[in-house]
């Protein structure tokens, strides 16, 4: 990246950075059980609720604990049950229309980041109904408050329950996009370990290394508070003790509990402090293939760690000791390395593999493109890079070596 441009974007990200103690960042209330919500429904007169999940999770019979305590309660509600791994327009334009025609007053994101992403933008179309999404794409541009807003995460690992951010798939295009705003962080999140039991080992792993990703990029950024490497290295130390064995036994009540309270924490200091390239380069991916976020980033969090370089070395020691696999007397080349390794040998553990079979070398120009643009000035990563330097962990996803010229 040349001099001006890595001028223009530490500037940026120095200014965010003293805005942040000024800035309206809240943490959602946690509720313990699905069972909690009729009395905040009803204290809230919302008793019309849309429930936006996905087909499997609905066909996982998932929701049915929340749709029995709902009916219980005569609570009427709609459930919408069409959204994508990576949630798109039309889906957002399927669920407002349910919800306008039912006559809903809140909305409940039940499932993994995409149900919840879906979830907080159909609230923001309802809050401005004459604007698109594109509209609202980028940082504060919604301004409006949403319906009740309650996330219940099936996942332990997007911490969209936490977060500010939404990210939609234009149905048509394919670009993938993320809307930033205060107002869509849920009012509620519901970290209830039941609805974890039915997740395959698979998509434990790799939901579970999609929140070790939040903590890390939000924990080696630059813009970081006290706050926010307080709960990262919280996150990164749960789930370092508990992901094997949900992974292993995944009936394990308190090692779900203790994964979805890792996601909530590692959400909580990404919202702030921000992702980095790891997430650039998922986005782009998720995108234009659909490959699953919390895979994606699985797979490219330690090409990129290892492309930062001595520049996150010291705080790579503090998470490996925090975590248990490094001792203090390390130094901080060890300490980091051995964290880096630690991800890999999790990886291997968890059968997650080093490429991404999708990509096509044709396309490698247009997603570093969309990753420099989504990651740059916002993101206040370490080591900046432009588009040409980010292509390299597209060729390196692909095991390509880039052609020299």
């Amino acid at each position: 990246m040349n001099r001006f441009r890595k001028m223009y974007c530490r500037t940026f990200q120095t200014v965010f950075k003293i805005a942040l103690p000024f800035l309206p960042y809240r943490k959602p209330k946690i509720v313990g059980s699905v069972k909690a919500l009729p009395e905040i429904l009803k204290k809230r007169r919302c008793e019309n609720v849309l429930i936006i999940t996905d087909a499997g999770i609905r066909k996982l019979g998932l929701t049915q604990r929340l749709e029995k305590v709902l009916a219980k309660n005569e609570i009427p509600y709609t459930i919408y049950d069409r959204t994508v791994a990576n949630p798109t327009t039309e889906n957002v334009a399927e669920a407002v229309e349910l919800y306008r025609a039912n006559d809903c007053r809140a909305i409940i994101g039940f499932g993994g980041g995409s149900s919840m992403d879906c979830a907080k933008a159909t609230g923001a179309r309802i809050a401005k109904p004459h604007q698109s999404l594109a509209k609202m794409k980028g940082i504060l541009k919604v301004h409006k408050r949403l319906p009740l807003l309650i996330a219940i995460p099936t996942t332990a690992g997007t911490g969209s329950e936490t977060t500010l951010a939404a990210v939609i798939t234009d149905a048509q295009t394919r670009y993938k996009y993320a809307i930033n705003d205060f107002p869509l962080i849920p009012r509620y999140a519901v970290l209830d370990p039941k609805v974890t039991l039915s997740l395959p080992p698979a998509i434990t792993a790799s939901t579970g290394m999609d929140a070790l990703t939040h903590a890390v990029e939000a924990f080696i950024g630059n813009s970081t508070t006290y706050g926010t490497r307080k709960d990262a290295l919280l996150a990164v130390k749960l789930i370092f003790e508990n992901l094997d064995t949900v992974y292993n036994d995944g009936s394990n009540l308190d090692a779900r509990r203790n994964m979805l309270h890792a996601s909530f924490y590692a959400g909580c200091a990404f919202t702030k402090s921000y992702v980095g390239y790891v997430h650039a380069v998922a986005h782009s991916l998720g995108g234009q293939y659909n490959v699953p976020h919390g895979y994606a980033n699985a797979v490219i969090l330690p090409m990129v760690l290892e492309a930062y370089g001595s520049a996150v070395y010291k705080k790579l020691d503090k998470l490996a000791v925090e975590a248990g696999i490094a001792d203090p007397e390390d130094s901080y080349e060890e300490g980091a390395k051995k964290f880096i390794q630690a991800i890999k040998d999790m990886k291997l553990r968890f059968h997650i593999g080093n490429t991404i079979p999708e990509i096509r070398e044709e396309d490698i120009p247009k997603l570093a493109h969309y990753a420099d643009k989504e990651a740059n000035p916002l993101y206040p990563v370490p080591v900046l890079m432009n588009a040409r330097e980010l292509e390299n962990f597209y060729y390196g996803l692909m095991e390509i070596v880039p052609d020299p010229q």
